[in-house]
């Protein structure tokens, strides 16, 4: 369970990725995220993948005498194979958002291309960054290459980075000249976050010098430009979005891009971006008909085609007997409640933007769940437990409903209607640690059958505002790091990084092409208990609350079938396969003979087709198309000798099997959930 991830951080590879971010338009480090809550850069770390992740910026504003540049957040360059080493207690820079002028030429450039351009925000992301920008003038891809060859020419201008702190009086006074109102909104939200907040703007290039342009930014940078490799930057795609992304805000346009150190990464970069491209989720679920979401029916909201159904199925077969093996309980529970339940949690409170509005049930407001655990906190209520009853751990394939605005749905990523593996553990405070090992066995049984065995382990503690007792929450800290050190995983600390109601364990997981997926979670809760007034009854006759954890391992269906679909490039494994074998007859005469074979085949409880009245050669391509793991072609010699031609999508034709040799080694593969071998 040790990630291959490489962390480097030295203090010049610090400045370096600072000085890349500089290269964007808005400056700010004192940026919002995209949540739209003021970040400053004081947050300046961020793992680099086993490459430099370097900002480079794209040009885009002229103002008068100033020229816009856009900054950006590079993403880490890996091949498929590409391993590190793991230095788990560093961690090398985060590279957030900075600004670089423009010379004469592109003011000039600036002026023709994009007049009134104003700069807003422009957060790092997980693979690379994105800007957006206020213009009238539309952007398109055909943009980009010009763009791109000004940010080449200021670059080699080796401008250097200068810093100066100012008030926020200053500070606004200089915005309100140049008429960035986004900006000014930005400085306000800093400001209202933290009043004492330092303020610094980083000049690039010598203040005061004809050229020269400014922006607030914590830095700290390189020394000049100069130290950026203009050949390893790309700019990559545009597109809309909303200002804080509120729908009710002004429309921006968007430019998505990335950085690297040298050309050779960014090369790297383009060749898993390709193959990302072609293992798409979205356009592989059409292909291979596997799910479909139809505004016609509504945004967000997910259709299992037969075979995408079969292979849900199957998964959640595969969950729900792994969790029963290791002694847990099955739930179902409602899709609505009462109002009055989500108040009591509080998610009615603090998580309404994230709900649907009421409906109206004879005079009284029920609530589609956007959660599971008030349910489960709801069947806890309804009994009577003592400390002998404990640990309960109850497990449900819950569907959960929450609000997304229609821009920032991404087919089985991010959708409206989902199901959570949700599983909830009510224990004493001395079972937390065993529980918690519980846990990770689980989440490392289960995601190595899927072929994941690269992790990064994040331990988040205890914030500034939090609710429980400085007893409980030691004592639920130490539980996990003594589960963590159990396991013998190493992880990272962030420190402060927990809910308010108790410290968390984030494991990621890394795919087919080096990717990072954020997929299980085991959360302590110190604030339901407290909330729904759970108790239990001790040795001493007396009430206690329970210990809650929440965890989930795949997160949700949708989401963790998107990540497997890309995992796979659409090829599942024969036991995840809605299709396992695929009997292909050359002629109509055989066919009394190949609907017996797959009569025998479905008495083993292989997913078999079988296919006729086609030419052979067509049924084959079409099988390949479907990326079925199994193909068997079956003519007259094959009938006649009780035989199957055997080819497999992997490795293509196999050779003349006896039947009963294919169907135990398809049958054995499906049972164990591993590849079939012949």
């Amino acid at each position: 369970m040790k990630s291959t991830l490489q962390v480097r951080s030295t203090m010049s590879l610090y400045r370096h990725h600072r000085s890349l971010c500089s290269l964007v338009g808005s400056g700010a480090c004192n940026r919002t995220s995209s949540k739209g809550t003021a970040r400053v850069c004081e947050r300046t770390f961020l793992h680099c993948k086993g490459s430099h992740n370097n900002l480079i910026g794209l040009m885009l504003k002229n103002k008068g005498h100033m020229g816009r540049f856009c900054s950006v957040r590079g993403c880490a360059a890996q091949t498929p194979t590409a391993e590190a080493e793991v230095v788990a207690e560093e961690e090398a820079p985060m590279l957030t958002l900075q600004d670089l002028p423009t010379s004469d030429e592109s003011d000039t450039m600036l002026r023709k291309l994009f007049r009134g351009a104003q700069c807003t925000i422009g957060p790092w992301i997980d693979h690379g960054f994105y800007y957006d920008f206020a213009m009238e003038e539309p952007l398109t891809r055909k943009s980009l290459p010009r763009i791109k060859k000004e940010m080449q020419k200021i670059i080699k201008k080796k401008l250097p980075f200068v810093k100066e702190e100012v008030s926020v009086e200053e500070a606004r006074s200089r915005i309100e000249e140049i008429g960035e109102t986004y900006k000014l909104e930005i400085l306000d939200s800093i400001v209202a976050r933290d009043p004492n907040a330092p303020i610094t703007i980083y000049h690039i290039g010598e203040p005061g010098e004809k050229g020269s342009w400014w922006d607030l930014c914590a830095g700290p940078h390189v020394e000049n430009t100069g130290d950026i490799d203009p050949n390893a930057i790309s700019l990559d795609d545009v597109a809309g979005a909303y200002w804080r992304g509120d729908e009710d805000n002004a429309q921006l346009q968007r430019i998505y891009g990335c950085a690297f150190s040298n050309a050779t990464e960014l090369e790297a970069y383009h060749k898993i971006r390709e193959e990302a491209a072609k293992r798409d989720h979205r356009q592989l679920g059409k292909e291979l008909d596997l799910f479909s979401i139809t505004d016609d029916v509504g945004g967000g909201l997910v259709f299992w085609h037969p075979k995408g159904a079969m292979i849900r199925h199957t998964l959640e077969q595969f969950w729900k007997e792994i969790h029963l093996k290791q002694g847990y309980q099955l739930l179902y529970t409602p899709h609505i409640a009462k109002v009055d339940l989500w108040k009591t949690s509080g998610h009615f409170d603090f998580y309404s933007e994230s709900m649907f509005d009421q409906m109206d049930v004879e005079d009284e407001e029920y609530q589609l769940k956007p959660m599971n655990c008030p349910f489960h906190v709801a069947i806890y209520k309804d009994g009577y437990y003592s400390y002998r009853d404990l640990p309960l751990r109850w497990a449900e394939l819950g569907t959960v409903y929450r609000y997304e605005r229609s821009g920032t749905m991404h087919g089985l990523f991010r959708v409206r209607g989902f199901t959570q593996d949700d599983a909830h553990i009510f224990c004493l405070p001395d079972q937390i640690a065993p529980e918690i090992v519980g846990v990770l066995d689980l989440i490392e049984e289960l995601l190595s059958t899927f072929g994941f065995s690269e992790y990064e382990v994040n331990l988040s503690t205890r914030p500034e505002k939090s609710v429980g007792s400085d007893e409980i929450w030691d004592k639920a800290e130490a539980a996990l790091i003594q589960a963590l050190d159990t396991k013998g995983w190493g992880y990272t600390i962030d420190n402060g990084g927990g809910a308010f109601y108790g410290p968390k364990i984030d494991i990621k997981i890394r795919d087919a092409l080096g990717r990072q997926w954020q997929c299980s979670t085991v959360q302590l809760d110190f604030n339901l208990p407290e909330r729904f007034d759970m108790s239990y009854i001790t040795p001493e006759n007396t009430k206690e609350r329970p210990i809650m954890i929440h965890r989930a391992i795949l997160g949700s269906l949708e989401r963790f079938m998107g990540i497997l679909i890309e995992n796979y490039a659409g090829a599942f494994p024969a036991w995840l396969a809605p299709v396992q074998v695929s009997l292909l007859a050359v002629t109509d005469a055989v066919m009394p003979y190949v609907e017996d074979v797959a009569k025998k085949m479905r008495e083993d409880g292989i997913r078999v087709e079988t296919v006729g009245g086609m030419s052979i050669g067509k049924a084959i391509r079409n099988a390949e198309k479907a990326k079925i793991p199994v193909m068997c072609v079956i003519g007259e010699r094959e009938a006649e000798g009780n035989t199957l031609s055997v080819r497999t999508y992997a490795n293509g034709e196999i050779g003349t099997m006896p039947v009963d040799a294919v169907r135990e080694k398809v049958a054995k593969a499906a049972h164990d959930r591993t590849q079939i071998e012949f």
